[in-house]
C-alpha cells in the first residue's frame, strides 16, 4: 500500500529521520543552555574572587608595627594563697565573698569576687571620698562649721547623738568626717552626705572615678528603715522607738523586705571591685595627696570591728579599714563586712575585702573567717604555706578588749522585750 506515492517503508524512514532530527535539536539546545549557565557561574566567581595581590600588599608601614609590644600578661596570684582563699570561702556556712589584691604585684585572689554583696557601713568610704573631693575642689573646708540639730539625727549607731541638746551641737566638717570613718557614726555620715549634695552626688563621684561594681543606697535613716519594711519617722532617732516599730511588724513583711534587699542590694559592691578601689585610693588616684593621706590616717584609727580583719594581725603589721554591719532577723545575720589596706613591716600593702551577705553562724565564726584571711595574706607574704600555717607561727598581736563590736551588733538586732 502506498500513500501519496510513498511506500510504507519510505514513510517509516521519514518519521524516524524526523524523530532523530528533533532529538538532535534538543541535545544541542541543552548543550547551549549548559554552556551559558557555566559561563554565568564562571563570571560570578571571577567577580567575587579577590584580585591578585603581591606579597606584603595591604600591610601597615614598618614604622607602625616594628616597635609594637604585646600587652603584659595579667599577674596571677600565688597558687597557695589563691587556693586558701577559695577554701576559706567555700567552707564558710553562709554566703561570703573574699578578695585580696597585692598593690605592688597587681594580682588578685578571690572567692566569688565578682558577685554583689551588701556593703552596709563600708559605703561610708564613698561619702568620705566625696567630702574630701569637695575639699580638694574648694567647695568645702574641713573647718567649715556645722550645727547638728535633733532633726538631723539618724538611726542605730550614732555617737554624736549624745552631744545634741535643745540648741543643737556645734561641730565642723572635719569632726563629722572623723566620726563617720573612725566610729561609723550614722548621723555624721548622713549629714555629710547632705552637705555634698545627697546620694546622687556621691553616686556621681563613684561613677566619675569609674570604680566599677560599687553602688550607694541612701542616707542610713531611710536605707535601714526600708530594709526593715518601714518608712522613716523622726522619732526613730530616739530611745527604742525604732525597735518597737520593727518588732510590731508582721514577720512575713519584715522577712520579705529583708529578702528583697539581699537579692538586689542598692548598696551592693563586688569584693574584686572593692580591693581595686582601695588600691586606687592608696595610689592617690581618687583624691589629692593631702586628702589621700588624711583618709588613710582616719581608716587607720578605726575603732570598729577590732576582732574582724584586725584580729588576725601579726607583729609589725598595720590595718587601715572600714567595717559594715547589717540587720539581724532571728539567727540570721546580714552584711557583716570588713575591708581595708593591710601593710607589712617592709611596707608592702595588700587590699583585703571580706563580705558576709547572709549567715546564721555566730559572731565568733564570722570573725574567725576574717582573721583567717588576714593570716593567709601574712603567711604568703612571709613565704609560708597559708594552708599549713598556724596562728602560733605568726606571732599574732593580742586583740584589744572593746565594747564597740558588741554594742553595734546589739543595736542592729532586736532589744529584749522590756
Amino acid at each position: 500500500m502506498t500513500r501519496g506515492g510513498d511506500t510504507i517503508l519510505e514513510l517509516k524512514a521519514a518519521r524516524l529521520a524526523a524523530r532523530q532530527a528533533r532529538a538532535l535539536a534538543r541535545r544541542r539546545l541543552a548543550l547551549t543552555l549548559t554552556a551559558a549557565t557555566l559561563a554565568l557561574v564562571a563570571l560570578g566567581a571571577a567577580t567575587l574572587a579577590p584580585a591578585p595581590t603581591r606579597w606584603g600588599a595591604g600591610e601597615a608601614p614598618v614604622d607602625q608595627w616594628a616597635n609594637l609590644q604585646l600587652p603584659p600578661p595579667i599577674p596571677q596570684a600565688p597558687a597557695p594563697l589563691a587556693a586558701q582563699i577559695a577554701a576559706l570561702g567555700a567552707a564558710f556556712d553562709g554566703r561570703a565573698g573574699i578578695a585580696v589584691r597585692d598593690l605592688e604585684g597587681g594580682w588578685t585572689a578571690a572567692h566569688d569576687g565578682e558577685a554583689l554583696y551588701p556593703q552596709q557601713s563600708v559605703s561610708k568610704l564613698w561619702v568620705a571620698v566625696s567630702v574630701l573631693d569637695a575639699v580638694d575642689r574648694g567647695v568645702l573646708s574641713l573647718d567649715d562649721p556645722v550645727l547638728v540639730r535633733r532633726e538631723d539625727l539618724s538611726i542605730f549607731h550614732q555617737p554624736i547623738r549624745d552631744h545634741v541638746g535643745r540648741n543643737g551641737y556645734a561641730t565642723t566638717v572635719g569632726a563629722l568626717l572623723a566620726s563617720a570613718t573612725t566610729r561609723s557614726d550614722n548621723a555624721a555620715n548622713d549629714i555629710l552626705m547632705r552637705l555634698v549634695g545627697g546620694p546622687e552626688h556621691v553616686r556621681a563621684v563613684i561613677s566619675t572615678r569609674e570604680l566599677g561594681a560599687i553602688s550607694l543606697a541612701d542616707e542610713e535613716r531611710y536605707f535601714q528603715t526600708a530594709i526593715a519594711g518601714l518608712d522613716w519617722r523622726p522619732e526613730y532617732s530616739f530611745g527604742r522607738n525604732f525597735w518597737r516599730a520593727r518588732a510590731a511588724m508582721p514577720q512575713e513583711i519584715r522577712q520579705a523586705a529583708l529578702e528583697a534587699y539581699l537579692s538586689a542590694p542598692p548598696d551592693g559592691a563586688s569584693p574584686a571591685a572593692m580591693v581595686e578601689a582601695l588600691d586606687r585610693l592608696a595610689a592617690g588616684e581618687l583624691l589629692s595627696p593631702g586628702s589621700t593621706a588624711l583618709l588613710l590616717d582616719l581608716l587607720g584609727q578605726s575603732r570598729t570591728g577590732p576582732e574582724r580583719l584586725a584580729g588576725g594581725l601579726a607583729e609589725g603589721w598595720r590595718l587601715a579599714h572600714k567595717t559594715g554591719t547589717g540587720q539581724v532577723l532571728g539567727p540570721r545575720a546580714t552584711g557583716y563586712n570588713d575591708v581595708g589596706l593591710l601593710t607589712a613591716p617592709d611596707g608592702r600593702t595588700y587590699a583585703v575585702a571580706v563580705f558576709i551577705a547572709d549567715t546564721t553562724r555566730p559572731v565568733p565564726e564570722r570573725q574567725a573567717l576574717m582573721q583567717a584571711v588576714t593570716r593567709a595574706v601574712i603567711a604568703q607574704h612571709h613565704g609560708l604555706d597559708p594552708a599549713q600555717t598556724t596562728p602560733e607561727d605568726l606571732k599574732l598581736l593580742p586583740v584589744p578588749l572593746s565594747a564597740q563590736e558588741t554594742a553595734d551588733l546589739r543595736l542592729r538586732g532586736d532589744f529584749p522585750a522590756p
